[in-house]
C-alpha cells in the first residue's frame, strides 16, 4: 500500500524541525500525532527513517534521501491543489507568517482584523519570533523582517509604516533622580534597560543627529531577550529602573500619557520599515496571493 500523504507530511514537518514537539509547532499539529505518524510511516516503508533519542531526532541515511526529494514533492503537490482555489469565489487555505514581536504588536494589528473580515475562509498562523528563519524549512509560507534581516533569492512586498524611529525613554522620576542626558554618551553615566538576541548578541544603541552617528554600549540592571520579554523592560523603565531604547510606535502610549519622558528625542534615529518576504521561484498560495494583494492596496 501505497504511504499515506498525511504521514509523509508529518515526517517532513518532523525532519525539517529537528524534532516532534518543534514539528508540532510548525504544523499546527500535536507532538504524538506525528509521532504515531512517522511510525506509520516506517512500517509501510519497513526501514527506519528517524534516529530518535531524548534530546533530539535526526534523519537516518533513508530518511535523509526521502527528504531530500520529499520536500519538492509536496511542495508541487500542494501548488497543483491550490490551483482549485483559482475556481473558487474566494481563497481558501492557511497562510502561515514567521514575524517579529514587533511587528506582531504594531503592524499586525493594523491589518488583520480587516483582511479576516475580508477573507472568512482563510486560517491566519502567526509564528513570532526575532531570530533569522528559512520560511521554508519553518513551515512557513512568508516572512517580515527588516531590511537587513532578509533572506536572499526572495521577493520582498513593503508591509507597514515606511520609515519607523527607535525612542529613548525614561521615566520621569528616574530622570529627577539621576539627571537628563544632553548626549548619547551621557548614556554611559545611566542605568540602562538593554536586550540580548535569541544569538546572544547584544543589542547595540545607535544614534544620528545632523550626519552624525553615535553608537554606544550602555550597562544597566536588566538584560532581557529581545521580543520575548521586551515588555518586562518597558514595565521597568515606567517603574524607573532606568533608560531603554525601543520602536516609537510601542513607547508611544507611555510618552503620551507621560509614564515615560522622552530622552535625547533630536538623536533618535529612523530606519525603513519592514518587508512581506516569500520565495520567487514557486507557486504562490492563494492565501499568500490575496494578502499580498491586500497590504498592497493600503495606505499607511
Amino acid at each position: 500500500m501505497a504511504p499515506d500523504l498525511n504521514d509523509l507530511t508529518a515526517f517532513l514537518a518532523v525532519a525539517r524541525a529537528g524534532g516532534f514537539r518543534d514539528g508540532a509547532r510548525a504544523s499546527g499539529g500535536s507532538a504524538s500525532s506525528l509521532s504515531e505518524a512517522v511510525r506509520r510511516l516506517e512500517a509501510s516503508l519497513g526501514v527506519r527513517l528517524l534516529n530518535r533519542t531524548t534530546r533530539s531526532v535526526a534523519p537516518t541515511e533513508a530518511g535523509a534521501r526521502l527528504l531530500e526529494r520529499l520536500g519538492p514533492a509536496l511542495s508541487e503537490v500542494t501548488a497543483a491543489l491550490d490551483v482549485v482555489n483559482g475556481f473558487r469565489d474566494r481563497p481558501a487555505g492557511t497562510l502561515r507568517l514567521n514575524v517579529p514581536v514587533g511587528v506582531a504588536r504594531l503592524v499586525l494589528p493594523r491589518l488583520v482584523p480587516d483582511f479576516l473580515a475580508a477573507f472568512p475562509d482563510i486560517l491566519l498562523d502567526v509564528v513570532a519570533e526575532d531570530g533569522f528563519v528559512d520560511v521554508l524549512a519553518a513551515g512557513c509560507d512568508a516572512g517580515i523582517r527588516y531590511d537587513e534581516r532578509l533572506e536572499q533569492d526572495m521577493i520582498a512586498v513593503p508591509i507597514g509604516p515606511r520609515i519607523q524611529r527607535f525612542a529613548t525613554a525614561a521615566a520621569p522620576v528616574y530622570l529627577d533622580r539621576r539627571g537628563r542626558p544632553d548626549h548619547p554618551r551621557d548614556l554611559l553615566d545611566h542605568a540602562c534597560l538593554r536586550g540580548r538576541f535569541a544569538s546572544g548578541a547584544m543589542t547595540e544603541w545607535e544614534f544620528e543627529r545632523d550626519g552624525e552617528t553615535v553608537r554606544v554600549e550602555p550597562t544597566g540592571p536588566l538584560i532581557v531577550r529581545v521580543g520575548a520579554a521586551t515588555g518586562l523592560a518597558v514595565d521597568a523603565a515606567i517603574a524607573g529602573v532606568g533608560i531603554l531604547t525601543l520602536f516609537e510606535d510601542w513607547l508611544r502610549p507611555h510618552l503620551d500619557s507621560g509614564a515615560l519622558e522622552p530622552v535625547l528625542e533630536p538623536w533618535w534615529p529612523s530606519f525603513s520599515g519592514p518587508f512581506l518576504y516569500y520565495p520567487g521561484r514557486r507557486h504562490t498560495p492563494a492565501p499568500l496571493r490575496a494578502f499580498i494583494d491586500f497590504i498592497a492596496a493600503r495606505r499607511w
